[in-house]
């Protein structure tokens, strides 16, 4: 039923204005409704979307909410980090981040970052 169809990701902030200055000037990226006040909506790669709306519950999750997939994730992680990104470090059985990236047990790579309003954000070299 849902196989074919697009898909798309919503995140929470709790601070609409300050989570609009995070993802233009840390992510590059500008809303595709500049003028809403409650929401924001971003188009990435092959036409993917996600929403950041505002609520006062943002930050709460403690998993992954959102990831781009990258063809050179310590390239992507440097231009991040010069933008003012900080990464994670893990240290858990099986996930071990070296200079904020981690090789995954499939051979993937990944790195993580927290965005303004706390959501768990990340960048991978596959999925």
């Amino acid at each position: 039923m849902l196989k074919d169809q697009p898909v798309g990701a919503v995140l929470p902030a709790s601070d609409i204005a300050r989570a609009r200055d995070f993802y233009r000037d840390k992510l590059g990226l500008e809303p595709d409704n500049p003028d809403a006040g409650d929401n924001l909506q971003y188009t990435c790669g092959a036409g993917s979307r996600f929403m950041l709306y505002q609520t006062p519950h943002a930050g709460t999750a403690k998993n992954t909410q959102l990831g781009w997939m990258v063809t050179d994730l310590p390239a992507t992680v440097a231009e991040l980090r010069a933008a003012g990104v900080v990464f994670e470090d893990y240290d858990f059985p099986g996930l071990k981040t070296e200079d904020g990236i981690a090789t995954l047990p499939d051979g993937n790579s990944a790195a993580w970052f927290l965005d303004s309003e706390g959501n768990i954000l990340n960048v991978n070299s596959g999925m």
